[in-house]
């Protein structure tokens, strides 16, 4: 018996001995972005932005990082009751629900591009009534401030689908974000003819934190001021330039 409690407190002090693991940070990430925010392979996130700004906030704040893709119409749930920790490159506008927000440090674009068959506009407000092509589950104020019922979606599940409607000209206009214009650009695999993208709006993306969840907004914020200070931020954005 003795030789058994022997054991069993020289397990207990070598379990105390080592080091504690570090906790997770569950960070969002919607299926539907594409490169350069990011590329799934069989919905597991293997590339991109959203996976380089979640890798270098996870050492910051010393957590073990843990990606999970969902669609957005299930991104508010899970922020909403814990199940994730953050999700970053967004804007208050575009969620529903209460989630706190670190400051800004992600420049976001979004442009309209339109088919050089069709008219160059010159403002948004020439498109009144128009299909304009959208993803499903985004939400566009800015269009919608702008245009109000003559906003009208031609929603698609993503981006790229979207290209593919302009180039079957079943569509002459689609919103997408600079980003994914310039690095479809950059890969030399866009087939179309189009006209100079028209800026609707620039943003500042900062990192919603969930009230629920691991982490709170001063760390993260905090996490996020460091890693502009040491040009982190930037040399990820420029990775993808």
């Amino acid at each position: 018996m003795d030789v058994m409690r022997r054991s069993i407190s020289f397990l207990i002090l070598c379990a105390l001995a080592l080091p504690a693991a570090a906790a997770d940070l569950v960070i969002l990430v919607d299926t539907a972005t594409e490169m350069p925010m990011a590329r799934f392979d069989r919905y597991r996130l293997v590339d991109g932005i959203h996976r380089d700004v979640g890798l270098a906030l996870a050492r910051h704040l010393q957590r073990t990082p843990r990606f999970m893709s969902l669609p957005r119409k299930r991104i508010v749930r899970a922020l909403s009751d814990g199940s994730a920790d953050i999700l970053c490159s967004y804007v208050p506008e575009w969620l529903d629900g209460s989630f706190l927000w670190t400051q800004p440090f992600i420049p976001i674009a979004e442009v309209l591009i339109a088919d050089r068959r069709a008219p160059r506009p010159q403002s948004v407000g020439e498109l009144a009534g128009k299909p304009i092509g959208t993803v499903l589950g985004y939400v566009h104020p800015e269009m919608q401030e702008l245009l109000g019922e003559g906003f009208v979606r031609a929603d698609g599940p993503t981006t790229e689908s979207n290209l593919r409607k302009l180039a079957a000209g079943r569509i002459q206009y689609a919103l997408t974000g600079k980003s994914f214009l310039d690095w479809r650009l950059k890969m030399g695999d866009l087939k179309l003819d189009l006209h100079p993208p028209l800026v609707v709006r620039n943003y500042m993306g900062q990192c919603a934190v969930s009230h629920k969840g691991r982490v709170t907004l001063a760390e993260v914020d905090y996490a996020v001021g460091q890693m502009i200070r040491e040009g982190a931020v930037s040399a990820i954005l420029a990775k993808y330039k």
